[in-house]
This record gives C-alpha cells, structure tokens and sequence, in this order.
C-alpha cells in the first residue's frame, strides 16, 4: 500500500481465496443457478430461442469477458480490477466513471436479492404483509452484510454449500424428466408471442458480470495462476447449470405453456415433473441461491471500493479493513445502496441495470484493446491465445449484443441513465475538490502526469507499482502462447 494514512489503514492477517471459493463467488457473480430465466422463454415465444440463445451467447458473449477478465486480473491481480484496467488505459478520470457506474450496477443487482428471497417464500406460502416485508428485507439485507463483514474466505465457503444446494434440485428434476422428454417441443416459437426487450434483457443480465470477479484478484492465493482456472471453471458450470434445467423443463412439458414460463416458474416445473416434494426443494434452494448472489455481489462491489480507494480516487476510509481483513465502510457504503434501491421493481431494476452495465463494458472492451494493441509487452501471465486483431474481431459480437440490448431500452432506462452519469461527473469532480482541501485523507493516487491517454509502458507500470504489492514477481513466462 503506498500512500500517506497507510497507519491509519491496517493491514490484518487474511486467508486467500483458493480455487472452488473463487469458482463458486464467480458463479454467483454471474448466475446463481437457473432461476431467473424463465422469463427467456416465455419472451422467445418458446424453448427455441432461449435454447439457442444459452448455446450461442455464452461463445459470443460470456466467454470473451471471460478470457478479457482472465488476462487483464492477472496482469493487474489487485482489488481495483477493471477500473485499474481503465485508469492504465484511459487515465483516472475515466476510470472513476466506469467504477461508479459498475458500482451503481452492482447495487441495483444486489437490491433484488432480499426482496426475490422473500417472494420465493410467499410462492411456498410464507406470506408477510407489507409492514414486515419492509422489516425483513432490512433484517435479511443486516444479516448478509454481517456475513460479509465477517472474512472473505468464509464468504467463498459458503458460496461453495449454496452451489451444491442451489443445483442439486435440478439434477433430481433432470432424471425425472427424461422419460417425459419430447425433442420436437425444443424446437417450438411462436413469432406473434416474441418479446424482443424482455429477451435481450433477460439473456444478458443472466449471461453478464464475469468482470465483477477481478474487483476479489487482490484477495486470492496465487492470482496469476488461480484467476484463470477459476474463471474458465466458473463458464463451465454456468452454462451446464442453465442450459441442462432448460432443456429438461422446455422437453417435459407441453410447448403450450410457453406462455406460463416467468420468473419463479421453475418451482411449477417441479411439481409437474416431480410432484410437491420437489417443488418444495426448488423454492427453497431458489431462496438460498438469492443468499448467494448478494453474498457475492456484496464481495465484488465492496472490494471494487477499496481498490478504488487504494488508486486515490475515493477517500481512504473506504480502504481501511476490519479484523477480519473486509472493508467495512466500503460494506457499510454498498448495503445503504442495496436499502435504498429495494423498493424498485424486479423488470424496473433489470432493465436500468443492463443499460448502465453495457455502457462500463464498452469501455472495458476498448481499455483491452488499447492495452493489447499500445503494450503489447505488459507482463500478461495469462494471454488470450489470438493476436491483437485476433483479440478485436473477438470484442465486436459483445458490442453488438451491448448495443441490441440499449437500443431497445425504454426512454425512462435511458433518461435515468444520463442521470446516473451526470451524479458519476459531478462526484468526480467533488472528490477532485476534497483532495485539495486536506479535510479528507486519500490514499496516494496514480501520478497525476500519467494516464492521460497516451497509457505507454512507463504509465502503466506507475499503476502496477501504486497498486500491486512490492513482493509480487514480474511474470516469468505466459500460460498461453503470444500469436502473431
């Protein structure tokens, strides 16, 4: 850590993030299990489109970011992530945005949970009215945020049991449904009933987040060697833990109830297939997924502040950790956001989420792009296996997708957007103000005559050098070898 107030900054012992942990939080991150997709069937019209989409989209979409978060947290394997990818690109100012409006994102994600938690058990029966439904989420949304305050690794550790719980429902529902399987039925749409907003929307925000993960790099045990594995484990059971459920759900049924497939409609799947016994067993691993998810998005989007905060471009309370080695004001920041927030409606938060997400990834597309193509000899332990017009023809479906998905945003999505931006320019600034005045303690920041587009290879090893740990080796070798 460089930079004045480190004694007021502790550094306590932490246990590392290992393999599973980090595969579990990145599942988490990204997915939960299958619920929520639901909706992509009754949006495509039938099991056709979602099918694909789950086939298609993770090639052309997930595995990219992927690959972009595997090469670029092994570079740069601190807590800052991508807005350290965007600061070594772009310069500060850019990058602050980026981490706002990815911070921004992730609450708006994370104000889901608790209330998803909650209807789950009100399809169980578990109805509360709205006065203790308010209390609940408040005391859940408490609860969680006490886990995380806790210590990182048992936060991993608990992803790993709420993996094995979420999904096992399904592998029962799987062998259930084989006899009942009818291939045709895969293959029904009906064009009259597709919703092209509800689809893209809900492909993308089940398919998205893989670069939350790097904001935990600076957490885990061995990140130039662990990151990729963890990363390339995690693609491996996100698309197994969609696409399986969906084609036994979408088989055994008739293709008439494409109609009846929203969210939560999973738990009714079980009960065709298995009967109440079943049903059961999917609501409550649903309402534990939910835990999960908030679990790990709290992680991502309360280690993504302390990174920032590590870089100089927040105040450096927001890095100073607990015993425990979690950052507590930066939790205490992300759980007011999740409070805040919770009142908004699951399509409502969907679609603002997806919009204010996809413009953060743009810019983290082209921050890969600058990197790759003006410092070709940045020290990449991991490195995507194409050259740098390899690696640019890779980033074009991603920025198709991200540019489908805004094109086809409410103009209420796009207003609030510009609002959110406008706060993200506005602090900036302010925080720009507050490190003149001396009335708020930052962190040394990146040199200030650095990063201001040009990102040479001196620029960029300013940042590694404020960022990274002195005792972290310069890359010996790559995992993968450089093309051409």
């Amino acid at each position: 850590m460089t930079g004045g107030g480190g004694e007021d900054v502790p550094a306590p012992r932490r246990r590392p993030l290992t393999v599973l942990p980090l595969v579990a939080l990145i599942f988490y991150d990204v997915s939960g299990g299958p619920f929520g997709i639901e909706d992509s069937v009754r949006a495509g019209g039938g099991a056709l489109l979602p099918l694909l989409g789950f086939l298609i989209l993770p090639v052309l979409w997930s595995l990219p970011e992927a690959l972009i978060t595997a090469e670029l947290a092994s570079a740069f394997p601190t807590n800052a992530g991508y807005v350290a990818w965007v600061s070594a690109a772009f310069g500060p100012a850019v990058a602050f945005l980026v981490g706002f409006s990815k911070w921004a994102s992730g609450t708006l994600d994370n104000a889901l949970y608790p209330v998803l938690f909650l209807d789950y058990l009100r399809s169980s029966g578990l109805a509360l009215a709205p006065p203790l439904r308010s209390l609940a989420v408040l005391g859940l949304t408490a609860a969680l945020t006490y886990l995380n305050y806790r210590g990182l690794h048992l936060v991993g550790l608990s992803a790993l049991f709420l993996t094995a719980f979420s999904l096992s429902p399904f592998v029962a529902l799987t062998v259930l449904a084989i006899p009942k399987i009818r291939p045709s039925r895969w293959l029904a749409v009906n064009p009259k009933a597709i919703d092209p907003r509800g689809y893209f929307n809900s492909m993308f925000w089940n398919l998205n987040y893989w670069d939350k993960a790097s904001t935990l790099a600076g957490e885990v045990d061995e990140p130039r060697k662990t990151f990729p594995k963890a990363v390339f484990g995690a693609v491996a059971l996100v698309v197994g833990a969609y696409l399986i459920p969906l084609l036994a759900g979408t088989g055994a049924l008739p293709s008439e109830t494409a109609a009846e497939w929203t969210d939560g409609f999973f738990s009714e799947v079980g009960q065709r297939i298995g009967g109440p016994w079943l049903r059961v067993w999917i609501q409550a691993a649903a309402a534990m997924s939910n835990m999960g998810l908030f679990e790990a998005e709290m992680s991502s989007d309360s280690f993504q502040l302390l990174g920032m905060a590590e870089m100089g471009m927040i105040p450096a309370i927001f890095a100073r950790r607990s015993r425990h080695g979690t950052p507590t004001y930066s939790i205490l920041c992300s759980a007011t956001g999740v409070v805040v927030l919770s009142f908004m409606s699951f399509q409502e938060i969907i679609e603002l989420l997806n919009f204010l997400y996809g413009l953060g990834m743009l810019v983290v597309f082209a921050a890969f792009l600058k990197l790759r193509f003006k410092d070709p000899d940045l020290p990449r332990p991991y490195r995507i296996p194409l050259g740098s017009v390899g690696a640019a023809v890779m980033c074009v479906p991603p920025v198709l997708l991200i540019g489908t998905v805004m094109c086809l945003a409410s103009a209420t999505t796009i207003v609030v957007n510009i609002i959110v931006l406008a706060v993200g320019v506005a602090m900036y600034f302010g925080v720009e103000r507050l490190k003149g005045s001396g009335w708020v303690e930052f962190l040394t920041p990146v040199p200030s005559d650095s990063f201001h587009g040009s990102s040479s290879d001196d620029d960029v090893e300013d940042v590694r050098a404020v960022l990274l740990p002195a005792d972290v080796p310069p890359a010996q070798e790559e995992v993968a070898s450089k093309a051409e």
